[in-house]
Formats: structure tokens, C-alpha cells, sequence
């Protein structure tokens, strides 16, 4: 099964946790804060959204930054992903 996102939306796969502190602390899997980097595995059409034309100025493959609370999670295969609008994301990670 695939997902296909519509119009400005975007799907992301989360990376991984970190499982250690700088300082060299295990983290066990609740303590562990949700990462907002991810990367993008699908890209929505763009087009005219709310009456204004937006031109996606992401591509798959893209490592971004996202904001904390958004987005939709969907499980999918046993796989996570996060659909959120273009405008969620934050910064793309060169």
C-alpha cells in the first residue's frame, strides 16, 4: 500500500530517537522525546490551495524540520508516518 498526499500536504518518516545523552545516558523507549526531523517519502500536488497558487519547494528524499505539534500520525504496513502541510515545515536540512 502507498500513500499519496493531496494538494499541500506532505509525508513524512520520522528519524530515529536519539538512544543516548550527549553525556552518555540510556534512554529507555517513553522518555525518549518524539524527534521533529524526518524525512520526506511523498510530496502532494500543490496547485491552488484557499484561493493562492502554492508551489511545493520540497522533493522526496528532502531531511526536514518540522513543527512540534503538527501534522496527522498514520500507521501504515507497521510502518509511522506524519502527513503535515508544506507550511508546517520549518527547515529543510542540508
Amino acid at each position: 500500500m502507498k500513500l499519496v498526499p493531496l494538494g499541500d500536504r506532505v509525508v513524512l518518516k520520522q528519524l530515529d530517537a536519539e538512544e543516548t545523552t550527549k553525556s552518555g545516558i540510556v534512554l529507555p523507549g517513553q522518555a525518549q522525546e518524539k524527534p521533529q526531523q524526518a524525512e520526506i517519502i511523498a510530496v502532494g500536488p500543490g496547485g491552488m490551495i484557499d484561493g493562492k497558487e502554492v508551489k511545493m519547494e520540497v522533493k522526496v528524499g528532502d531531511k526536514v524540520i518540522y513543527s512540534k505539534y503538527a501534522g496527522t500520525d498514520v500507521k501504515l504496513d507497521g510502518e509511522e508516518y506524519v502527513i503535515v502541510r508544506q507550511n508546517d515545515i520549518l527547515a529543510v536540512v542540508e
